[in-house]
């Protein structure tokens, strides 16, 4: 494993993702909404997360490149273990397929903000059985993956802020909207099951 290599890994999962989401957003276009959570609350989160997760260190990758007087956050740089981008590589392909398996169960009810559509149903099989946000289990791990396959404090650990600041602000309430739209149904889901991390959170 080679820091090069790293990158590399990091740039084919960002296209897994956006191949992933593909078919969602065309199938959630075809349910109206009818209850949501989004303002501008919900788009300056969204703008932080994706901050953090794409443009910083797409801009970090996009600078090494460069000649070395130019390179984005290189003040920042830290000697690069290949041991730690290996585990970054499992990782990645761990919420890659996390993030498979949320979206193929949600099928229309999926959508980027705090939307329940009109013919919303609550899914609590599959992945769901285990926790009850695993699309955020899934950011987490590529937050994680990003901090291991990138040797920079700033856009390594960029994930990490940026979802870690939408994840805190934004899972509250979005237990909320959901409590709203199902009650009791879903409060006896929530007894049952952890946020993100089965049985410990």
């Amino acid at each position: 494993m080679t820091p090069t290599l790293a990158m590399i890994v990091f740039l084919i999962g960002a296209v897994i993702w956006f191949v992933i989401r593909i078919p969602a957003r065309r199938r959630a276009r075809k349910a109206a909404v009818k209850l949501s959570g989004r303002g501008l609350r919900e788009k300056v989160l969204m703008a932080i997360s994706l901050t953090g997760l794409g443009i910083i260190p797409l801009a970090y990758i996009a600078s090494q490149f460069q000649s070395a007087r130019f390179r984005f956050l290189g003040f920042a740089d830290y000697p690069f273990v290949p041991a730690l981008a290996w585990l970054g590589v499992l990782v990645f392909a761990a919420s890659l397929w996390l993030f498979y398996l949320t979206h193929k169960a949600l099928g229309r009810n999926w959508s980027v903000s705090l939307d329940i559509r009109e013919s919303h149903k609550l899914i609590t099989g599959g992945v769901y059985a285990l926790v009850r946000h695993p699309m955020y289990s899934a950011f987490w791990l590529w937050a994680i993956a990003q901090a291991l396959l990138l040797p920079n404090w700033v856009a390594g650990l960029a994930g990490i802020v940026g979802f870690g600041t939408l994840f805190f602000s934004r899972v509250g309430e979005e237990e909320r909207l959901m409590c709203d739209a199902f009650g009791d149904e879903y409060r006896a889901y929530m007894r049952r099951t952890s946020r993100v991390l089965p049985g410990l959170y």
